[in-house]
């Protein structure tokens, strides 16, 4: 674990994703603060539960939206004194891409991150990861079970079903029908809330992470999602990680994912802004 970097930058600010809580961030946290870092690491608005409280009771999952989501995440960032490094995981990827274009954050990081509007091609694998929700319309007002077999497909296909049930059992809660609607059909919404200015110069420092066995959110999808920004001269960054699934925040060897997020985001927030108004391309 290297040190770290003298700047302007004390707090990272974490998003969790569908299906989890801020406990699936809880090795990145204390890894972070180990490094002298502020963590923030709150639940999407009214989800300040634990996740057997949440299973027993999903009203508050049911309840969210994209834009409930991001208006929560954009109330906590203002209140801070300087702007945090910003990283999300799965659609807590997208909810930091809308935060940056809302020109929040001093960097930001998508791991395995759900893809904004304009990404129009989705694998099967997509799909059926999000099978549970998408086969039945009505679960677009429900909060809906995320079986421990949606979750060896969805994020533990890369480990023992015993340990993917494990994981299961401690990070899993139900899914939010009405924020996996709203991100599946964003392309067919001409006011999608999953919408943003890729073309945007004056917005911070971004890098997009990708997991090679990744069924949720495989390479190509978040290959696209970085594509999209470059018309944007501000910096955007894409990386591939070699056998990651989506679980790759809690996947053995989250420890060298996580180095390598924080790393490349207090790196870039050091730089004067200027020097970041030009994009690297993301890989094809």
């Amino acid at each position: 674990m290297g040190a770290t970097p003298q700047g302007q930058v004390d707090t990272v600010v974490l998003v969790h994703g569908l299906w989890m809580t801020p406990r699936s961030w809880e090795g990145w946290a204390d890894r972070y603060a180990a490094r002298g870092l502020r963590i923030l690491a709150p639940s999407w608005p009214g989800m300040e539960r634990e996740v057997e409280q949440l299973r027993e009771d999903p009203t508050p999952i049911a309840q969210q939206s994209i834009a409930t989501i991001v208006a929560h995440y954009d109330r906590i960032i203002r209140t801070l004194v300087r702007p945090p490094i910003i990283m999300g995981h799965s659609f807590g990827g997208l909810i930091t891409q809308l935060l940056v274009d809302r020109g929040l954050g001093a960097a930001a990081v998508g791991v395995a991150p759900a893809p904004v509007k304009g990404v129009l091609k989705l694998p099967l694998s997509t799909l059926r990861s999000a099978f549970s929700i998408l086969r039945n319309p009505a679960n677009r007002n429900r909060a809906v079970p995320f079986t421990p077999e949606d979750f060896h497909y969805a994020f533990g296909n890369t480990m023992s079903r015993a340990d993917s049930d494990r994981a299961w059992q401690r990070y899993a809660v139900p899914g939010a029908g009405r924020v996996l609607f709203e991100g599946a059909f964003a392309n067919l919404d001409p006011t999608s809330p999953a919408k943003v200015d890729t073309g945007r110069n004056n917005r911070a420092p971004l890098l997009l992470m990708a997991g090679e066995l990744d069924h949720v959110v495989p390479p190509s999808v978040a290959r696209s999602n970085a594509g999209l920004y470059q018309k944007s001269r501000a910096l955007t960054a894409y990386e591939e990680f070699p056998g990651r699934s989506h679980f790759t925040v809690g996947q053995d060897g989250w420890e060298k994912i996580a180095d390598y997020a924080l790393d490349w985001a207090l790196r870039a927030a050091a730089l004067p802004r200027e020097v970041t108004i030009a994009s690297e391309s993301p890989r094809r």
